[in-house]
């Protein structure tokens, strides 16, 4: 059997591993996704029955506007915090796809490389400036492919960037909001107990 057929095969073996190993990674994308939603799920049924539990122990509209102001921080932390889980799993998704396809690329670089490498060598005379010229444009493709690879990876690198800024705006913005409905609810507390007092006597 020739070099040449046994390279196909070979490369056709590879794909198909290629193939398996992405729905490998897809596959254990989907099932964190889905413990961490299970998680979720779990977490928040408990939380509302206690919730629901300390609403009914409630006596006064203060204590119901403490009550709420309290939820609002830790529900936004929460909402943050599923984001972020949910972000990392795509991204650890994103990264074991990209090592794939690095491997695959540099495996079929180096096939094309030596399947002309054979070709240079069973080559007529005359014929080097087409084997020169094929050596070149692997290497332009290979040099794109690079260039292209680290641009990827830079945008993530960005994505995650504006994630973790967006995270912590978030979770400022909830912390003002918070202590403003507080305080205004107290202040309108404050002011609808000397009317109510006045209105009895």
């Amino acid at each position: 059997m020739s070099a040449i057929p046994q390279q196909i095969l070979d490369s056709q073996k590879s794909a198909l591993n290629t193939i398996v190993a992405v729905q490998g990674s897809l596959f254990g994308g989907f099932e964190k996704l889905v413990d961490l939603n299970m998680k979720v799920i779990k977490a928040s049924l408990g939380e509302v029955a206690e919730q629901s539990q300390q609403v009914s122990s409630l006596k006064d509209p203060q204590e119901a506007v403490a009550f709420v102001s309290a939820l609002a921080q830790p529900n936004a932390e929460k909402a943050v915090a599923y984001t972020k889980n949910v972000y990392d799993i795509f991204s650890s998704v994103n990264n074991e796809l990209i090592k794939l396809t690095e491997n695959q690329v540099a495996e079929g670089q180096q096939q094309i490389a030596e399947t002309i490498d054979q070709l240079a060598k069973n080559a007529p005379t005359g014929s080097e400036s087409a084997i020169a010229l094929l050596k070149s444009s692997l290497a332009t493709a290979s040099s794109t492919y690079d260039s292209l690879n680290k641009a990827a990876k830079q945008a993530a690198e960005v994505a995650e960037s504006n994630l973790t800024a967006a995270t912590n705006a978030t979770i400022k913005a909830t912390e003002t909001a918070t202590a403003a409905a507080t305080s205004a609810a107290t202040a309108a507390t404050a002011a609808a107990k000397p009317a109510t007092t006045g209105a009895r006597k």
